[in-house]
């Protein structure tokens, strides 16, 4: 009999994922960076304004600078070949960039509600919060399409 050792990977992994920055080039995955990129101005505009109600800009920046740490977990497991072990990664994606869509929806709206707040005060911050409020609804869109194309691809 041969000596027991770790378990191979399984090969339940979807077999259409390419490797390397041809990642970025496949449709459902090509997401990641905009996502990124989008999330990482959401976070940082709005942590650059003058927090008029710091409940609402709290969710804001939760759910920006979270979504963001975990797709860059997400992607750099796709870069690494991290998902070939697990039989559920694409079930496991699709529920994440679901359901961070939906958190990000609610987020965009409450930036959107500090946008008007703060139409009133200062210009600058108005336009900082503007700005914040347009990538976090770009972003959301972004969440929301990348959930459905893995989801139907």
């Amino acid at each position: 009999m041969a000596a027991p050792g770790p378990p191979p990977p399984t090969s339940h992994a979807p077999p259409d994922v390419p490797s390397g920055l041809a990642l970025f080039l496949t449709i459902p995955f090509a997401f990641f960076l905009p996502e990124l990129v989008f999330g990482f101005w959401v976070w940082v505009l709005v942590a650059a304004t003058h927090v008029a109600n710091p409940l609402l800009q709290g969710w804001v920046l939760y759910v920006s600078l979270t979504s963001f740490l975990i797709s860059l977990m997400f992607l750099l497991s796709y870069l690494f070949g991290f998902y070939k072990r697990y039989e559920s990664w694409r079930v496991l994606d699709s529920l994440y960039h679901g359901t961070t869509g939906i958190l990000y929806m609610s987020a965009a709206v409450l930036q959107a509600h500090a946008t008007i707040v703060s139409e009133s005060e200062d210009l600058g911050n108005y336009m900082t919060n503007t700005a914040a409020t347009f990538f976090a609804f770009i972003t959301t869109l972004l969440y929301v399409l990348h959930a459905f194309s893995i989801y139907y691809h």
